[in-house]
């Protein structure tokens, strides 16, 4: 029987795989779409990071998380910049070169393996807790599917490449599902990881990516993800 946290890792795999579909069918997203769902995101990734995983983090792994926490999110800045190049959502509509393609695969390939240690430690504290930061990673992860596939598409790559692209984002998340639940070290510190890189994610790449845009749809949307996140959050008794 297929253990409850790898029924949701498999469930945000998907989610990555059905992002890519959706482009290389020829489904239509406009820009402005992709930018009030990213982000509504940003806004709930944001709140379960500070609310809820951050302090939980401290509740499991003691005194020493803080410092994981800030660890990880400065790995993951370090490596957005060495390794795995950040792009801007947008510039995968542009012919792009391959090896930008595959760096922003190398470097979405961490986020999505924290992603599956985020479900699987926080199902561990709770399944209501487990949840939502399952529907934090879900919410994310259709547009993260569809953007890596846009930017392989737009670099040359045939649409079986572009859906594989996003499907190893999918497997690496199953991944860190999977570690977690044999690795010690993720089962204290798994949390502690999760709330850096979560706020890394939302405050360093998709915040900052969303400040030029015109009008109130923007604050609005991120607003809205917070508010859904403390509804949600309530619903659950948490």
């Amino acid at each position: 029987m297929i253990q409850p946290e790898l029924m949701y890792g498999i469930a945000a795999a998907m989610a990555n795989v059905l992002g890519a579909v959706a482009v290389t069918s020829r489904a239509t997203w406009t820009l402005r779409a992709l930018d009030t769902l990213l982000s509504f995101a940003a806004g709930f990734l944001i709140a379960v990071a500070l609310v809820d995983l951050f302090p939980k983090s401290i509740e499991v792994a003691g005194p020493l998380a803080p410092a994981v926490a800030l660890l990880s999110f400065v790995l993951v800045h370090v490596t957005q910049h060495v390794i795995g190049r950040h792009f801007h959502f947008g510039e995968e509509t542009h012919s792009v070169s391959e090896l930008v393609s595959i760096s922003a695969l190398v470097g979405l390939l961490m986020h999505t393996f924290v992603d599956g240690v985020a479900v699987a430690s926080s199902l561990r504290v709770s399944t209501s807790f487990g949840v939502l930061v399952f529907v934090a990673v879900l919410l994310h992860k259709f547009p993260e599917g569809l953007a890596i596939s846009s930017l392989f598409l737009a670099a040359g790559a045939r649409r079986r490449t572009a859906i594989l692209a996003a499907t190893a984002l999918g497997l690496s998340t199953i991944a860190g599902v999977l570690l977690t639940d044999h690795l010690e070290l993720l089962r204290q510190y798994g949390l502690a990881v999760s709330a850096g890189v979560t706020i890394y994610v939302g405050a360093s790449n998709l915040v900052p990516e969303l400040q030029d845009r015109p009008g109130v749809r923007i604050p609005v949307s991120f607003v809205a993800g917070c508010g859904l996140y403390f509804a949600a959050r309530s619903l659950a008794s948490i």
